[in-house]
């Protein structure tokens, strides 16, 4: 940031001031990062679909989605179960690193029942929501 006024000489409380009011938008917009959790195995084609939705929702809310159901198979072979499991690895490790947990869908996988049991033991705050991102109590 230029510290210096209209005429070119130092002004460092004005360039002091317009560096706190940065700092506070920058804190006025933090967003949460919210780890996406819904079903993938199954109809892929139709539950990435859905996921995007999700992350689209996610995004409305005011959070940050995370997703690695859509990332980790562009790369990795789910039908391979040692990939399948070191890209479950790196989901949880990236789980801990959120704010919370939003599981969506009326069917809860294999592998989200592990991300949902993760981020219980962490005391992690979990959100639920019906396949039409209605929040609900229990899925």
């Amino acid at each position: 940031m230029n510290n210096k006024n209209a005429e070119g000489y130092p002004d460092p409380t004005a360039t002091t001031a317009l560096e706190n009011v940065a700092r506070a938008e920058d804190a006025r917009v933090h967003r949460p990062v919210v780890y996406v959790a819904s079903p993938y195995a199954g109809d892929t084609a139709e539950n990435i679909s859905r996921a995007r939705e999700y992350c689209r929702f996610v995004v409305n809310k005011g959070a940050i989605p995370l997703a690695p159901h859509l990332l980790y198979p562009q790369f990795m072979d789910d039908s391979d179960e040692d990939q399948r499991i070191l890209g479950l690895r790196f989901a949880i490790s990236l789980l801990y690193r959120c704010d919370e947990l939003w599981v969506f869908g009326e069917k809860v996988s294999t592998g989200m029942a592990k991300e949902i049991e993760k981020a219980e033991k962490r005391g992690m705050r979990i959100r639920r929501f019906n396949s039409k991102c209605e929040e609900v109590k229990a899925i």
